[in-house]
């Protein structure tokens, strides 16, 4: 009779790792410079947002505690003097890169124990050879664009060139990527995700994890934005994950937002999309109502990483902790009202961080929280965990089917 929910706070941060050096990301705080920076007044323009993060409901499931243990700083202007009703902490990565597939590979207990290809922060950043096939392959006029960039930026610079000339825009950042960016009437959906699927197999060669398909509209510069048609063709992953495990047992796994691109589809069942991270909570709570037993619901809250994280939008990213924050009490409440599943567990983590006030638009290397929260779990604090793999080590033992290969349980009773 049992179920879980795994809810990604897609970037969310707690605190630079030990390792973060190595990434030149020493001093990096997610959660904790958001919250630094509200309590010193920050606010928006129209006044909607200001004053202390206000994040009751997650500080009621360890956030604040989590991100004290794990930084050695409190967050400021947020009152940690709730009794705490979760199981919380934070966890270490061991997966060599700070990028989207290796965090969540890890939580569902598979770390990466070697680093992803990545592109030179030259101009051009792609190798001759590989845009001489690309254009080849994908019979395109050229490409715009061969260099990192932040994919809202390099959109308002070569947008209407691109609708002029049909060339896609293609970049890269810091991860394992190659990103391309077209017009979804002008350029066509069909055909972004078209030559995309080209992409991937060309850069299969440079050990390059993900090509992501980034559709967008508008008219000018000026109003140009992306749209929810994202599309990632990633690398599958290189063991078989909790996802596959639970599948291969008679569970299911149901995909809400991009999880089903981050794992290739292995092991998901059902996918369930939507535009932001309202409507995938929305989405979220629908599937939760309906699941049938052994059901794991993992979800990725893009916007946090997206709109606010690599855009180093320090407010963006606070309103949207707060709206977040705001929706859990629909979801405990859910979990609180169903005796016939009362053995219901949910887990809130993030993948990396991302920094908001940090230099440039790339990931920052983070300890993530761990918070797992039901009506019979004993709140107690598990402190540091030394790999993200330890949460998909718990919910393989909640759902009793079998121990994984990497990580530690989490005692939670």
């Amino acid at each position: 009779m049992k179920r879980a929910l795994i809810l990604v706070m897609d970037s969310l941060g707690i605190g630079a790792s030990a390792d973060a050096h190595l990434y030149g990301d020493q001093g990096a705080n997610t959660l904790g410079h958001i919250a630094d920076q509200c309590a010193q007044g920050l606010a928006d323009a129209d006044g909607v947002r200001q004053g202390p993060l206000n994040i009751p409901n997650l500080t009621r499931l360890g956030m604040a505690a989590a991100q004290t243990d794990s930084s050695g700083h409190a967050l400021a202007g947020v009152e940690d003097t709730t009794k705490i009703n979760a199981v919380y902490g934070y966890a270490i990565e061991q997966s060599k890169d700070k990028d989207t597939p290796s965090g969540h590979w890890e939580m569902a207990g598979v770390p990466v124990p070697f680093k992803w290809g990545t592109f030179p922060k030259t101009v051009p950043c792609f190798p001759d050879d590989l845009i001489e096939a690309f254009i080849e392959q994908a019979g395109l006029p050229g490409i715009l664009g061969n260099c990192h960039a932040s994919g809202t930026e390099i959109i308002k610079a070569l947008g209407e060139e691109h609708i002029k000339t049909g060339k896609p825009i293609c970049y890269t950042s810091a991860d394992s990527v190659f990103q391309i960016a077209a017009h979804e009437t002008h350029f066509g959906l069909d055909r972004l995700l078209e030559i995309s699927a080209i992409a991937k197999k060309l850069v299969d060669e440079l050990n390059i994890t993900r090509v992501i398909a980034r559709p967008f509209i508008g008219t000018d510069a000026a109003s140009f934005q992306r749209t929810s048609n994202r599309k990632d063709l990633t690398t599958p992953p290189i063991e078989d994950t909790l996802l596959d495990h639970l599948s291969a047992e008679g569970g299911q796994v149901i995909s809400v937002g991009k999880i089903s691109d981050i794992f290739a589809g292995r092991g998901i069942g059902h996918c369930v999309k939507g535009k932001n991270n309202m409507a995938l909570f929305d989405a979220m709570l629908d599937c939760y109502k309906q699941a049938e037993d052994n059901t794991l619901i993992f979800v990725n809250f893009v916007d946090f990483d997206s709109h606010y994280g690599h855009r180093r939008n320090v407010i963006g990213y606070a309103k949207a902790l707060e709206e977040f924050d705001a929706r859990l009490p629909e979801l405990t409440a859910l979990m609180e009202a169903n005796q016939a599943h009362s053995d219901d567990i949910a887990l809130i983590t993030a993948d990396h961080g991302c920094d908001p006030t940090f230099p440039g638009s790339d990931h920052t290397r983070e300890h993530v929280p761990v918070l797992f929260f039901g009506p019979k779990i004993i709140a107690k604090n598990t402190g540091a965990r030394s790999s993200f793999a330890d949460m998909g080590q718990t919910l393989a033992h909640h759902f009793a089917i079998g121990a994984l290969k990497h990580g530690q349980l989490i005692n939670l009773y």
